[in-house]
């Protein structure tokens, strides 16, 4: 199994839930975060002064799936994530050696 940690521009969310949802990919947790990549932030114009923000609002959205499902995830995600522009996100593939649901106690690994 592989956890998918997708990062992505708040505006996307719905289209990237969608089109999750649309693959059979229902399970995610969702968290707000803030950071930044090569951009290094952005300069906006405030009551006629420059502000830099250098921590920028994103979405991060984590799903575990089978090794199989991985591809066809990650193409979901950019699909419908993807502007063109800086800042668009990043997406992180990591092992799992188990998953319990503590309902049931049904093991997968």
């Amino acid at each position: 199994m592989k956890m998918v940690k997708a990062i992505i521009k708040p505006e996307r969310f719905e289209f990237v839930k969608k089109a999750l949802e649309e693959k059979g990919f229902n399970g995610m947790t969702i968290t707000d975060v803030k950071g930044r990549g090569e951009q290094k932030g952005i300069t906006l114009e405030y009551r006629g002064g420059q502000m830099i923000v250098d921590l920028l609002p994103k979405i991060q959205i984590e799903l575990v799936v089978r090794d199989t499902d991985v591809d066809n995830l990650i193409t979901a995600i950019t699909d419908s994530a993807q502007t063109g522009k800086i800042g668009d996100g990043r997406i992180f593939v990591l092992p799992v050696e188990k998953s319990i649901r503590i309902r049931t106690g049904e093991t997968e690994s």
